[in-house]
């Protein structure tokens, strides 16, 4: 049971948030809108992640939405009448959308209904990503003669390469959520009442594991999406030497060779 509830239930307020030994869960909370994204629950969504990050009793963070959509894609009514120079000076999506880039420790998101647009992009931003068996993604946004903005053009033939891509953006077309498991797009498929369940369980069970080695392994992987295998390798290797300064990795390899529980101080 979620005993330590952050932020009180409200119907406006854009996202809750609650925590259970080391898992916090973010739920976006804008059920009138599909949750929509925008400013206001991007920079609620934003303050929530960093000071979870921030909290050295929390190891992972879950986001989720609700059972009809994760995000059904940023708020149209926020974008419509804008122009270049509105949206270049208020630094659209750069502003509060990439703040979870800045997130150190996993993030999980747990996926049910709609994940389109933005919400595909956010979900793509996440560590990984577990999908309700009804869930659907779509990047749309050409049916607006927009593109995805949010990192969707980048983030998603990394994950699915560029066929998928091009036709989820060219046509506008949508995965379910086991076509988006076969593509490499979700990490795992669960049936939906069954998704959040397994997502905090397996938050749990990571949270469990040495925070600062959770962080080296999520930043070495990041890694291999954003730079030179020859780089990648050097970064990996500099890393895993780093553990062995770390009271955790002692710590593991003792615990192992004792045949015990090891009990990490995430130091």
């Amino acid at each position: 049971m979620w005993i330590e509830q952050e932020t009180p239930v409200q119907d406006d307020t854009p996202i809750l948030s609650e925590t259970q030994g080391r898992v916090a869960l973010v739920r976006l909370n804008r059920p009138r809108q599909m949750n929509a994204l925008n400013d206001a629950l991007m920079d609620a969504l934003g303050a929530a992640l960093l000071g979870f990050d921030a909290r050295d009793d929390i190891g992972v963070i879950v986001i989720t939405g609700n059972d009809k959509a994760f995000a059904a894609g940023a708020d149209i009514a926020q974008m419509q009448g804008a122009g270049y120079m509105d949206m270049l000076h208020s630094q659209f999506i750069t502003r509060n959308w990439e703040t979870i880039r800045q997130v150190r420790k996993p993030v999980i998101a747990a996926v049910a209904g709609l994940a389109l647009g933005g919400g595909c992009e956010l979900a793509l931003a996440c560590d990984l990503v577990l999908a309700a068996q009804g869930a659907r993604f779509g990047l749309p946004e050409i049916k607006l003669a927009l593109l995805p903005g949010a990192g969707g053009t980048q983030r998603l033939p990394r994950a699915i390469g560029k066929a998928k891509t091009m036709d989820m953006c060219l046509s506008a077309r949508t995965l379910s959520a086991d076509e988006a498991d076969r593509c490499g797009l979700v990490s795992r498929v669960l049936p939906d009442d069954r998704l959040l369940p397994e997502a905090l369980a397996l938050a749990q069970q990571m949270a469990a594991y040495s925070a600062p080695a959770l962080m080296a392994i999520k930043e070495s992987v990041n890694r291999a999406f954003e730079g030179p295998l020859t780089e990648g390798i050097l970064f990996e290797r500099r890393a895993l030497y780093a553990r062995f300064a770390s009271a955790d990795a002692q710590e593991g390899m003792n615990a192992f060779l004792e045949r015990r529980a090891p009990e990490f101080s995430h130091r």
